[in-house]
């Protein structure tokens, strides 16, 4: 009956993350910005799920806390997303080579999939997981 459309995120510039997202396979399908330039929306598209994105001029940057792992998860808000990769060692592989860190831990944690982090141009968190599970 339902199915997941969109998540939405806010950054402070447009540009540079639909740049990050892109690299990742998201096309941008949908763009809107108020007459005075206040707000700019751009949907980005991968699969059937949606990347909403918002770009206000007037910006609260990221609070520090939430640019952490350990200090994020336990405050309630909407913590990060995960994009699901076949081979975890080729992307994470990959992804060094590109930009994203200097280098990238795999974790296997209590849900028993593989994981890493990588953090948008705005310090947001962004899970790259291996998940072979059959659920």
């Amino acid at each position: 009956m339902f199915q997941v459309h969109h998540i939405a995120i806010s950054v402070s510039n447009l540009e540079k993350t639909e740049q990050f997202y892109w690299f990742f396979g998201f096309k941008k399908v949908f763009y809107w910005n108020l007459d005075d330039n206040s707000l700019e929306i751009s949907h980005l598209k991968l699969g059937n799920f949606i990347l909403e994105v918002f770009c206000f001029r007037k910006y609260k940057k990221l609070p520090e806390n939430s640019k952490n792992l350990e200090t994020d998860l336990p405050e309630i808000w909407v913590k990060h997303f995960g994009l699901k990769v076949n081979d975890i060692e080729q992307i994470r592989d990959l992804l060094l080579k590109k930009w994203f860190a200097d280098s990238l831990e795999i974790a296997k944690w209590r849900t028993g999939i593989k994981y890493f982090f990588i953090k948008d141009p705005d310090g947001m968190l962004l899970e790259i997981v291996e998940d072979n599970r059959d659920l």
